[in-house]
Protein backbone atom coordinates (compact mmCIF):
# COMPACT_ATOMS: atom_id res chain seq x y z
CA UNK A 1 0.00 0.00 0.00
CA UNK A 2 1.32 3.19 -0.59
CA UNK A 3 2.85 5.12 2.22
CA UNK A 4 3.76 2.04 3.61
CA UNK A 5 6.81 0.45 3.93
CA UNK A 6 7.28 -2.31 1.08
CA UNK A 7 9.23 -5.50 2.20
CA UNK A 8 10.95 -5.71 -1.39
CA UNK A 9 12.04 -2.21 -1.49
CA UNK A 10 15.79 -1.42 -1.73
CA UNK A 11 14.92 1.97 -0.80
CA UNK A 12 12.32 1.36 2.06
CA UNK A 13 15.40 -1.16 3.46
CA UNK A 14 17.69 2.07 2.73
CA UNK A 15 14.89 4.41 5.02
CA UNK A 16 14.92 1.78 7.63
CA UNK A 17 18.87 0.73 8.00
CA UNK A 18 18.52 -2.51 7.14
CA UNK A 19 20.77 -1.93 3.90
CA UNK A 20 23.48 0.56 4.46
CA UNK A 21 24.01 3.77 2.26
CA UNK A 22 25.97 6.74 2.31
CA UNK A 23 23.74 9.32 4.13
CA UNK A 24 24.31 12.93 3.51
CA UNK A 25 21.08 14.58 4.36
CA UNK A 26 17.76 13.63 6.38
CA UNK A 27 14.80 15.15 7.52
CA UNK A 28 11.52 13.88 8.89
CA UNK A 29 10.50 13.53 5.71
CA UNK A 30 13.31 12.75 3.50
CA UNK A 31 16.44 10.42 3.11
CA UNK A 32 19.45 11.84 0.91
CA UNK A 33 22.27 9.41 -0.08
CA UNK A 34 24.86 8.77 -2.81
CA UNK A 35 23.82 7.05 -5.67
CA UNK A 36 26.31 3.81 -5.98
CA UNK A 37 26.58 3.71 -9.90
CA UNK A 38 26.97 7.58 -10.20
CA UNK A 39 26.71 9.61 -13.44
CA UNK A 40 28.10 12.66 -12.22
CA UNK A 41 30.68 13.82 -9.78
CA UNK A 42 27.90 14.88 -7.66
CA UNK A 43 25.23 12.68 -7.68
CA UNK A 44 23.13 12.36 -4.66
CA UNK A 45 19.32 10.60 -4.58
CA UNK A 46 16.61 12.02 -2.36
CA UNK A 47 13.88 10.32 -1.48
CA UNK A 48 10.72 9.99 0.66
CA UNK A 49 10.69 8.30 3.87
CA UNK A 50 6.80 6.92 2.77
CA UNK A 51 6.89 4.42 -0.14
CA UNK A 52 5.30 6.04 -2.89
CA UNK A 53 6.03 4.57 -6.52
CA UNK A 54 6.80 7.36 -8.18
CA UNK A 55 6.83 11.36 -8.31
CA UNK A 56 3.55 12.11 -9.55
CA UNK A 57 1.64 9.43 -6.82
CA UNK A 58 3.82 10.93 -4.31
CA UNK A 59 2.18 14.59 -5.90
CA UNK A 60 -1.23 13.19 -5.59
CA UNK A 61 -0.52 11.47 -2.49
CA UNK A 62 1.64 13.76 -0.20
CA UNK A 63 2.39 17.53 -2.52
CA UNK A 64 4.31 18.51 0.97
CA UNK A 65 6.62 15.47 1.34
CA UNK A 66 7.12 16.34 -3.06
CA UNK A 67 8.01 19.29 -2.01
CA UNK A 68 10.50 18.32 0.54
CA UNK A 69 12.19 16.39 -1.39
CA UNK A 70 12.77 19.03 -3.84
CA UNK A 71 13.59 21.61 -1.22
CA UNK A 72 16.36 19.15 0.32
CA UNK A 73 17.62 18.51 -3.65
CA UNK A 74 18.62 22.09 -3.68
CA UNK A 75 20.06 21.62 -0.36
CA UNK A 76 22.13 19.02 -1.36
CA UNK A 77 23.19 21.30 -4.31
CA UNK A 78 24.22 24.05 -1.87
CA UNK A 79 25.90 21.32 0.38
CA UNK A 80 27.75 19.90 -2.44
CA UNK A 81 28.73 23.36 -3.65
CA UNK A 82 27.41 22.83 -7.14
CA UNK A 83 24.52 25.72 -6.89
CA UNK A 84 26.65 28.24 -8.97
CA UNK A 85 27.86 25.65 -11.51
CA UNK A 86 24.37 24.65 -11.97
CA UNK A 87 22.75 21.52 -11.08
CA UNK A 88 19.91 19.35 -11.97
CA UNK A 89 16.96 17.37 -10.51
CA UNK A 90 15.88 14.27 -12.14
CA UNK A 91 12.57 12.31 -11.46
CA UNK A 92 12.16 9.28 -13.72
CA UNK A 93 8.88 7.57 -14.09
CA UNK A 94 8.60 4.24 -15.08
CA UNK A 95 10.64 1.56 -16.38
CA UNK A 96 10.78 3.02 -20.32
CA UNK A 97 12.37 6.53 -18.41
CA UNK A 98 15.35 4.58 -16.49
CA UNK A 99 13.68 3.86 -13.06
CA UNK A 100 14.76 0.87 -12.21
CA UNK A 101 13.79 1.32 -8.33
CA UNK A 102 9.55 1.75 -7.53
CA UNK A 103 10.37 4.40 -4.96
CA UNK A 104 9.53 7.61 -5.84
CA UNK A 105 13.23 9.60 -5.62
CA UNK A 106 14.69 13.02 -7.20
CA UNK A 107 18.23 12.50 -8.61
CA UNK A 108 20.34 15.62 -7.79
CA UNK A 109 23.15 15.75 -10.58
CA UNK A 110 26.38 18.46 -10.73
CA UNK A 111 29.94 18.86 -10.99
CA UNK A 112 30.01 18.79 -14.67
CA UNK A 113 28.57 20.10 -18.00
CA UNK A 114 25.36 18.21 -18.49
CA UNK A 115 24.28 18.40 -22.05
CA UNK A 116 20.63 19.01 -22.86
CA UNK A 117 19.12 17.02 -24.70
CA UNK A 118 19.74 14.17 -21.90
CA UNK A 119 19.94 10.31 -22.60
Amino acid sequence: MAGEPQPDCLFCKIVSGEIPATIVRETDTTVAFRDINPQAPTHVLVIPRLHHPDAASLAVAEPQVLADVVREAGQVAADEKITDSGYRIVFNTGAGAGQTVFHAHAHVLGGRGLQWPPG
